[in-house]
């Protein structure tokens, strides 16, 4: 081989382990995120450590002063093109770029991939799996008991049982609990405004981010 083209190999190889190498590997060890900021006093009022599967009324705002120490890894889990969904999704991509969050999305092809998609997310080994979508909520429920290790953050609606890994973000036009209950009566995809969804998002992780974890953040007063 002529040393030109030599050369020129040697440096297409080093890039490519460069590449391989980057910051894009999530098998990486990182250290674990933190909650940059506070909670404000009205977010779980009084009681400073909420039971689990408790539901808690922040006052509107109580959540903002708290974000994600940078490179924060996520995972999008998500199902459905209704709009709902897709104003969900909407936020969880916008607080992710506003918020310097590495964030990566699953979504499932149909019902035959809603556990398979499930998994994958689990795979990835995120900080936080993120759902957005109501066809993801039974899967969720025969999941996540078994991964008490994996945070689950869900917008939008809530898992009827939810184990200490689990944290719900809900209000009384979404609420839907899983097939077995049925949707609910004050289901109203009218409610799934972008500034409501973007509260949604914002109060969750903050919620996680503070180990105010499986409890139900209701933002009826938004």
């Amino acid at each position: 081989m002529h040393r030109p083209l030599l050369a020129a190999a040697v440096v297409v190889a080093a890039a490519l382990l460069t590449g391989c190498a980057s910051g894009d590997d999530w098998s990486k060890p990182r250290p674990t995120p933190s909650a940059v900021g506070v909670l404000g006093a009205g977010f779980i009022g009084a009681d400073a450590s909420p039971a689990p599967e408790s539901t808690v009324t922040p006052s509107p705002g109580s959540w903002s002063g708290v974000r994600p120490s940078p490179g924060m890894r996520v995972v999008l889990l998500t199902a459905g093109d209704d709009r709902p969904t897709k104003a969900l999704v909407g936020a969880v991509e916008e607080w992710a770029g506003e918020e310097d969050v590495d964030l990566r999305t699953v979504t499932a092809s149909d019902a035959t991939d809603l556990l398979p998609a499930v998994t994958r997310a689990l795979d990835m080994r995120p900080d936080l799996v993120v759902s957005a979508g109501n066809d993801l909520v039974d899967p969720l429920a025969t999941v996540t008991p078994s991964h008490l290790a994996q945070q689950f953050l869900v917008v939008g609606a809530e898992l009827a049982e939810p184990t200490e890994n689990v944290t719900a973000v809900d209000w009384s036009g979404a609420s839907f609990r899983g097939e077995g209950l049925g949707m609910s009566s004050t289901y109203d995809p009218a409610s799934f405004t972008g500034a409501r969804c973007a509260a949604a998002v914002r109060a969750g992780a903050a919620a996680v981010l503070s180990g105010h974890t499986g409890i139900v953040v209701w933002l009826d007063e938004f």
